[in-house]
């Protein structure tokens, strides 16, 4: 079955970075289209930012274009968030994922298949 399994989370100050990864396993990598969503206390899911399977193309979120980047490693089966400037409002669980199907793309549709989570704190 699909397993995803973050990690890179923590606690930051304002201004710093971290990058998270994702590690998937129990599919063809390089055939899934993958993506990012945050979740903070008290609010809902929302996107961050998404990838084509190839990693042709990408979507992000406007409250973090320009600071985070998502990128993958098809060979790792690893999918990547590069944060920076990282705000005390980025604090949330990130959650990786993707779609039961192949070569699908809508970035903000929700995920079928989701990892555990991690935790980023960003302290001001």
């Amino acid at each position: 079955q699909v397993q995803l399994v973050e990690s890179g989370g923590g606690l930051v100050q304002a201004g710093g970075s971290l990058r998270l990864s994702c590690a998937a396993s129990g599919l063809t990598f390089s055939k899934y289209s993958m993506g990012w969503y945050r979740q903070a206390p008290g609010k809902e899911r929302e996107f961050v930012a998404a990838i084509t399977w190839s990693g042709g193309n990408t979507d992000y979120a406007d409250s973090v274009k320009g600071r985070f980047t998502i990128s993958r490693d098809n060979a790792k089966n690893a999918l990547y968030l590069e944060m920076n400037n990282l705000k005390p409002e980025d604090t949330a669980v990130y959650y990786c994922g993707t779609w039961s199907a192949i070569y699908y793309y809508r970035p903000r549709d929700l995920f079928n298949y989701w990892g555990q989570g991690t935790q980023v704190t960003v302290s001001s």
